[in-house]
């Protein structure tokens, strides 16, 4: 009937807060063109009245409870903060340095780092980037560099940049045996400036796809910014503009 049709509409639009593809669904489920109006308006309504109450649907209320790093592309951040702010208070960065790494070294930092990726400088000295390398690439690498030399120790020596690679390869030397992970780097990571303004960024996270940026000024790496850290911010804003109200606001786009 009309009204069960209508009622289990509004139930799904209350709960997920669908509109027209909840519409179109109900409409394809009954094949009943009588039905479009009165769908049409328990949904709207229902909504509605779901947005008054709480925001937000119930995937959105588990995306909550859960903690996953999720940005809603459909909100503007309306603040002056730069991306320095969010990253100036953060530990000491872990990074890898292409220079002297070896296969220990990387071991280790897999061992007793949870992190889901390092950035790669050419020295601890300059920081320059040259390249960024996630944990499973760099796990995977290690292991494909065991399996196919099985001469491998802990005190050979990996390379993450192509220049430094090609250099050493010309030079020749004895020593342990060498493994150029090059192919397993990103050598063109994403990056700010530290005067960026987190909004900018935010709009990289959404529409990209990003997990991390890293901030960088002329080529020095200053720090990283992940997914969770914006998530953190923002949460720590809302605590202070309740608290103190400050002005901060997160607006729906127009």
């Amino acid at each position: 009937s009309t009204q069960s049709t209508g009622g289990a509409a509004a139930v799904l639009s209350g709960v997920t807060r669908m509109t027209v593809s909840l519409v179109v669904i109900m409409f394809e489920l009954t094949g009943g063109i009588t039905y479009i109006v009165p769908i049409m308006v328990s949904v709207m309504v229902a909504k509605w009245v779901g947005d008054f109450i709480t925001p937000g649907g119930i995937y959105d209320t588990h995306i909550s409870i859960n903690g996953y790093p999720y940005l809603d592309g459909k909100e503007r951040f309306m603040h002056t903060t730069t991306c320095e702010e969010v990253c100036g208070s953060k530990r000491q960065i872990t990074k890898i340095d292409a220079s002297v790494v070896t296969v220990h070294d990387l071991q280790v930092l897999l061992e007793t780092t949870t992190f889901h990726g390092f950035p790669i400088v050419a020295d601890n000295q300059l920081n320059i980037v040259v390249g960024y390398i996630s944990r499973n690439d760099l796990s995977h690498g290690l292991r494909c560099a065991r399996d196919r030399h099985i001469d491998l120790v802990n005190a050979s020596r990996v390379f993450l940049d192509g220049n430094v690679f090609q250099r050493t390869a010309s030079m020749g030397g004895g020593g342990p045996i060498s493994v150029s992970l090059v192919k397993f780097v990103n050598l063109d990571p994403i990056c700010v400036e530290p005067k960026t303004p987190l909004a900018h960024a935010i709009d990289m996270f959404t529409k990209l796809g990003l997990s991390q940026v890293l901030v960088t000024h002329r080529g020095k790496l200053r720090g990283v910014i992940t997914r969770k850290d914006i998530l953190r911010f923002i949460d720590k804003l809302h605590s202070e503009r309740n608290t103190h109200n400050q002005g901060f606001s997160f607006r729906p786009f127009t």
